[in-house]
This record gives structure tokens, C-alpha cells and sequence, in this order.
């Protein structure tokens, strides 16, 4: 899963939602160094990635984009956003512009504690307001287009858009499906539960 599911997955905890958030950046056991909440958030980060790319659905998403090779599974990563963008108010009563507002200012106001990876990247991100943009099929193209100029143009992930539209009613259904697995483990089978403030869905 990419940036907004994992944010929605920490379940309004802050100190949960940074960990979540910062984890790619955090390598090996580099994570005991943080405070607790946000190393339980790191550690919730790698469980839903671990049983994301396990999950059938996933693999079968990832076979839409085979063109791109081993970057099928980001690509798939960002479009399971995009649905999650898309259709945010069946899962969140917050509307998503105020939700990715809140979640900058939570970030800019633990500058201090993000990994120099992510501090280098917060203000572009911020700025060009990344995961609002998830919820359109231009600002996906927009996203798309920039991972690709990470890659030096090699991963071809800018022409993604393709395979998305050709396959759009399918990868939606498809990720609903899964969200909802994903969901029921992150609160079953991960110690969240324990740390949650009042979920808000509607």
C-alpha cells in the first residue's frame, strides 16, 4: 500500500500515523530508536506490507501492469490509493483535503524526528499536495510521471495510466475487496487495536 492507506491504517494516532508513514526510511532495526508509538508505527507499516503483497487480489492486480516488470507492485500500490482517494468518504468522515492538511501540519510539527529522507522530500510533497492528488486519474498520471523521472525514465511507469484506464471497473472492484481484508487484519491480527483512538468511518 502507498502513502494514504497506511496514514488511514493508523486509525487517528499521530504518533502511529508518523511511524506508518516514515517506515520505507527506516531500515533494519534502525526503528528501536524511536519513540514507542512510532516504532509500533513502523512495525504496523511493515505487517501491512507483508501481508499486502502475500494477498491473491494483489497478485492479481500486479499481473494488469506485468509490462513494467518488478514495478508492478509499486504501480499497483499507488492505484490501490487512487481507489482509496476516490471513494474516501465510504471509509472516512473526514473529508480527504482536510485530512491530507491535517496530516502535513502533524508532520511539519515533528520535522525534527523524520528520517532526512523524508525531510528532503516534505516540502515537494507538501506543496504539490501528493495524496489529495491520488484521488483523480490526472493527478495519478501526475504521480506516475514523477516515479518514472525517479527511475531516470527506465520503470516506464508514466504510461500505467493506460493499463489503469483499460482496466479501471475491474482494479476498483478488486481493491475493495481487498481493503476490506486488509482492514479486518490490521484490527484482528496486529496489536493496534490496543493504541486506536475512536475510529472514524462513517
Amino acid at each position: 500500500m502507498n502513502y494514504l492507506a497506511h496514514i488511514y491504517l493508523s486509525y487517528n494516532n499521530p504518533q502511529i500515523e508518523i511511524g506508518n508513514f516514515i517506515a520505507d526510511s527506516v531500515k533494519g532495526n534502525a526503528y528501536l530508536n524511536y519513540p514507542d508509538k512510532i516504532k509500533k508505527g513502523i512495525v504496523l507499516h511493515r505487517s501491512i506490507d507483508v501481508f499486502t503483497d502475500n494477498h491473491s487480489i494483489t497478485k492479481d492486480c500486479k499481473r494488469v501492469f506485468t509490462a513494467y516488470g518488478h514495478y508492478a507492485g509499486v504501480i499497483t500500490d499507488i492505484i490501490f490509493d487512487h481507489f482509496l482517494a476516490k471513494n474516501w468518504l465510504n471509509y472516512h468522515t473526514t473529508p480527504l483535503e482536510k485530512f491530507t492538511t491535517d496530516f502535513y501540519t502533524l508532520l511539519k510539527n515533528n520535522y525534527s524526528i523524520l528520517p532526512p529522507r523524508v525531510q528532503s522530500f516534505l516540502t515537494v510533497m507538501t506543496t504539490e499536495n501528493w495524496i489529495y492528488k491520488y484521488r483523480s486519474i490526472g493527478g495519478i498520471s501526475d504521480i506516475l510521471y514523477q516515479m518514472n523521472r525517479r527511475t531516470k525514465n527506465i520503470s516506464k511507469m508514466n504510461y500505467a495510466v493506460i493499463e489503469l484506464n483499460e482496466n479501471y471497473n475491474y482494479l476498483e472492484q478488486q481493491f475493495t475487496l481487498f481493503f476490506k481484508d486488509l482492514e479486518t487484519f490490521v484490527i484482528t491480527e496486529t496489536h493496534i487495536s490496543s493504541l486506536l483512538y475512536s475510529k472514524s468511518t462513517k
